[in-house]
């Protein structure tokens, strides 16, 4: 392969971003690492804003999972299949299949399980607890354990006095996001017990009052079907569009208590925190489990085998849950979920998404420690945008909890500066 000709299509990217000619993309430097964690910041934030929007119109949530999980592997054999297959310096993804290193695909399969366990439950956390404030508890959850890990998995070549700092700063804007939640729910309630229609936070008995009922018919039936289009016409952050939304979207959560919630985000939190160091035994194999001689595994071929687990694990559970639903979610059937094309192409959008974040947050971790990859777990930053562009979260509320919002997203700024200039170099 000419490497020289591709080199000239990207000579925007950092110098030394890709490593090839005789050998397959690896990224080894410090800017191209920052590069990919950037890149998967900004999609692994974005796509639990695609599932959200869906289970707000009413698609069901098994059926949702079971689309994004398929694009999901995808995005894995695509990588593999592209730059896992690049050159010949160094074991390629094939070559790998048929190497004698199970117990590292035993790692990386562990870690699929675990962040398929954690992505399925935080699926239901969004609805019981709130896009931003699950996405802050379990990434705030992930840093300070998982990040830990990783800092003595990768033999401390992050920078110590900047790491633990950033990780400080974490557990600061998970402060002020449970203040953000608290003041947020209390403005929430405010607006419900003001509202004539609502009766005990339930919408059944929202035609109460005259003039919601004319608003109801002006909304229109095409609108209801569009999901966002009716909450939208109610205003964002009023009475009318939290009762509207409850009525749409499929789980729902009114009248149930937040424990619920608040377990599922903490179990999720504790399935995330311990992929990343999964993946890098499985990458690094810091304890010694190969034979001598026998290569380590690639990132590319790590990850293959880490969403095949991933996957696998996914699909058995959704199906059982179609008939068999948690949390009062209603039945389905398989044949129904075949038939259901609404959404679709948002759900296999996120899959995409995850997938390439995913796989970009490891290529980084690869060169500069996956330590300082985890600095994407700061999605909470990009989730809470999403939240607000897209469901006018935190919209006519009090100025005690914008306050509280502020502070949150400047403490995630500040936390995911300091832990990407913690970043070392693998040797």
């Amino acid at each position: 392969m000419d490497f020289e000709g591709i080199t000239s299509l990207v000579t925007l990217w950092p110098e030394g971003f890709l490593s090839g000619g005789l050998k397959m993309y690896m990224v080894e430097s410090k800017g191209g690492a920052i590069v990919c964690m950037c890149l998967a910041l900004l999609f692994l934030g974005t796509w639990p804003a695609l599932l959200t929007l869906l289970e707000r119109r009413g698609r069901l949530p098994q059926h949702t999972y079971l689309d994004y999980t398929i694009t999901n592997l995808l995005a894995a054999v695509i990588i593999a299949f592209t730059f896992g297959e690049i050159g010949s310096e160094r074991p390629n993804f094939l070559d790998q299949v048929t190497q004698d290193n199970w117990q590292s695909v035993l790692f990386a399969m562990a870690g699929g399980i675990v962040l398929s366990l954690g992505n399925l439950a935080t699926q239901y956390a969004w609805a019981f607890v709130g896009l931003s404030v699950t996405e802050v508890v379990s990434s705030s959850i992930t840093v300070v354990i998982g990040t830990t890990l990783n800092y003595f998995l990768d033999d401390k070549i992050n920078k110590a006095e900047i790491l633990f700092p950033g990780v400080g700063c974490f557990l600061v804007a998970v402060c002020l996001g449970s203040a953000v939640h608290a003041s947020n729910a209390a403005d929430n309630k405010k607006k419900l017990s003001g509202f004539s229609g609502h009766s005990k936070y339930g919408a059944e008995n929202q035609s109460m009052s005259p003039s919601n009922e004319t608003h109801m018919n002006s909304v229109g039936k095409n609108d209801m079907e569009n999901g966002l289009a009716s909450v939208e016409k109610a205003k964002f952050g009023t009475a009318l569009y939290l009762i509207q939304l409850e009525n749409k979207r499929s789980i729902k959560v009114f009248g149930k208590g937040t424990v619920i919630g608040l377990v599922i985000t903490f179990f999720s939190g504790v399935c995330f925190s311990l992929f990343s160091p999964a993946f890098n035994l499985a990458t690094n194999d810091q304890w010694h489990t190969l034979k001598d001689g026998v290569p380590h595994l690639t990132v590319y071929t790590a990850f293959f085998y880490f969403s095949v687990s991933c996957f696998i694990l996914a699909i058995i559970l959704n199906i059982s849950f179609l008939y068999r639903p948690v949390l009062n979610a209603p039945k389905s059937s398989f044949k129904a979920y075949l038939s259901d094309w609404n959404g679709r192409g948002w759900a296999l959008l996120a899959g995409l998404l995850c997938g390439f974040g995913n796989g970009l947050q490891f290529m980084g971790g690869q060169a500069a420690g996956y330590a300082a990859a985890d600095a994407v777990q700061a999605l909470p930053l990009v989730s809470t945008f999403w939240g607000v562009i897209l469901f006018g979260e935190y919209r006519r509320s009090s100025r005690r909890t914008y306050m509280f919002l502020a502070g949150m997203l400047s403490m995630f700024i500040i936390a995911v500066g300091v832990l990407m200039g913690s970043s070392g170099h693998r040797k």
